[in-house]
């Protein structure tokens, strides 16, 4: 079957302009029963479009890691669950062998922002979120699941009265990263098991501009870097192109006690962060910087 890409759906106050390339809804193929002709379509179309959804497709905790890390093979190479033959090729990021947000066990804890995350016992490196109770689900004989919510997480938020009529925030924007030991991954993979349903929400951005954006239950937002530094003054560009950020060891344990800004980029200066001497055991040689601005593995931008 020929695989096809079609534009997702913008909401009615994007500008069309910016969104020419971003985004492509696949059809046509299951990505975890991927030929290779097919891998290398999907791959492509990845570091052109930047996000790629596929409808109503089940996959296997394998399957999904196996997508983000390798392709075995029993030809030349296919896409399968487990290893058939010793030739490995690489797929979008064959050394992703570590936990998306890093170490599991500490990440897990409650001194974490990010203690909600349960990896999945036999594929650690794939994890699961949601809200409510979870039994007998790949391993797990139970996980009582919270999902992050800016009401916990900013410092202030959208008031009782208002959430009660379906306004919220974007809890925090971020990339899957582990931020200390590891470098970010080429990609990140969702698969959504369960979409809850409901009545929509209303998204304040709460930066001042006044813009709302209504969205379903639970969404997740993506933003194109690109077009972030494209929009930017010729002064903030200057920075950005010579800017680089350096990580607190083990930062989601670092900044748990502190509190986020209400458009959940970024947490408040208030100084309440967890002192370097309190942290889990670290090394300097594992703290990371990352630059700024950064080109795609593709090569393309």
């Amino acid at each position: 079957m020929t695989i096809e890409l079609a534009p997702l759906p913008l909401p009615a106050s994007a500008d069309p302009s910016y969104f020419v390339d971003f985004g492509r809804e696949v059809k046509g193929v299951n990505p975890g029963e991927l030929i290779p002709p097919q891998f290398l379509e999907i791959h492509d179309a990845l570091y052109k479009h930047d996000i790629l959804l596929f409808r109503n497709v089940a996959l296997t905790p394998e399957q999904q890691y196996a997508l983000t890390k390798v392709i075995p093979s029993f030809s030349l190479y296919v896409f399968l669950s487990f290893r058939h033959s010793t030739i490995i090729f690489q797929a979008f990021d064959s050394q992703s062998e570590s936990y998306g947000h890093g170490n599991n066990k500490i990440e897990s804890t409650n001194s974490s922002t990010l203690h909600y995350i349960k990896a999945i016992p036999r594929v650690p490196q794939v994890q699961l979120i949601g809200n409510g109770t979870v039994t007998d689900y790949e391993g797990l004989a139970t996980a009582a699941l919270k999902h992050p919510s800016h009401t916990t997480f900013h410092k202030t938020r959208v008031s009782e009265e208002d959430e009660a009529k379906g306004y919220t925030r974007f809890c925090r924007w971020h990339i899957d990263a582990a931020l200390y030991e590891y470098n970010p991954p080429h990609v990140t993979t969702l698969h959504g098991i369960t979409v809850p349903k409901g009545d929509r929400q209303t998204v304040r951005y709460d930066d001042g501009t006044g813009d709302e954006l209504p969205v379903p239950l639970a969404p997740t937002a993506f933003v194109l870097g690109k077009t972030m530094f494209d929009i930017l003054p010729p002064e903030f560009k200057n920075l950005a192109v010579r800017a680089s950020v350096q990580y607190a060891p083990h930062p989601y344990v670092w900044m748990a006690p502190a509190r986020a800004l209400p458009t959940g980029l970024g947490i408040e200066n208030e100084g309440l962060e967890t002192p370097t001497g309190e942290l889990p055991a670290w090394e300097e040689s594992k703290i990371k910087t990352f630059p700024m601005l950064s080109r795609s593995s593709s090569e393309r931008e």
